[in-house]
């Protein structure tokens, strides 16, 4: 890890500071609140607003807005395309061509898990990060011994991913993972619940950051808002499965 980053996690450390279609959640600033999944795009067929508009000293409007405009809100465009064709099938019998028809179920899974990761990269980002939250750091710490040596994992994860890169909790099992995706339908686990997400296509961050995507990795880890995490890994938690 870098010097950037073993500050960082030094920093965080000491206490100063899924398969198809994954369950996206609202911010919340609360610790103990659970996501709210009624302003997700899947829900709604509009964008979901965006927490913040920029982050200084890390990402810049100019970047964030066609980031959020084009790409997630392309991807939510495509999916409710594709959904209301399956719906005109289904209630009118309106037909599909054959042809059509697989690569329209691809793209579905696809666009829908664009939207969904999407949704969770941008809620999950705050202006500073805050504490990790107790019961989560917790977790972090048995699984990987440490929240230094779960970021080193996950920065190198981040860095090999050509897409995504995730902190999930299984609910199976309760264990904790970090996973890559590359093309939205493939890598993340079924079931599990992306608690930490990163989008590191160049799109997230070529305006502000061209080719230097080991940069902008190493500076979205002071920017991950730990109380959103928390909340999404509680609702697993919660349910009483993976214990």
């Amino acid at each position: 890890m870098s010097a950037l980053n073993r500050r960082s996690f030094v920093f965080l450390s000491s206490g100063a500071a899924a398969g198809s279609f994954l369950a996206s959640g609202l911010s919340e600033a609360a610790r103990g609140a659970e996501p709210d999944f009624s302003k997700s795009g899947l829900a709604t067929g509009n964008l979901k607003a965006l927490k913040h508009k920029e982050i200084p000293g890390f990402l810049s409007a100019q970047q964030i807005a066609p980031h959020h405009t084009a790409h997630y809100g392309g991807a939510l465009k495509a999916f409710v395309a594709i959904d209301s064709r399956f719906e005109d099938n289904f209630q009118k019998g309106t037909a599909i061509d054959p042809q059509a028809f697989e690569t329209l179920q691809r793209q579905k899974s696809s666009r829908g898990n664009s939207v969904v990761l999407h949704e969770m990269y941008f809620d999950g980002l705050a202006l500073k990060a805050p504490d990790p939250a107790e019961e989560l750091r917790k977790g972090i710490e048995q699984r990987f011994g440490s929240l230094e040596k779960w970021a080193a994992d996950f920065i190198a994860s981040a860095k090999a991913a050509a897409g995504w890169a995730m902190l999930v909790v299984h609910p199976v099992n309760g264990r904790l993972y970090n996973v890559v995706s590359d093309e939205h339908a493939q890598g993340p686990l079924w079931l599990a619940m992306p608690l930490v997400v990163i989008d590191v296509y160049e799109h997230a961050f070529y305006i502000d950051y061209q080719n230097r995507k080991p940069e902008y990795i190493e500076k979205f880890m002071g920017h991950i808002d730990w109380n959103e995490a928390n909340a999404r890994y509680r609702s697993v938690r919660a349910s009483g499965t993976g214990r």
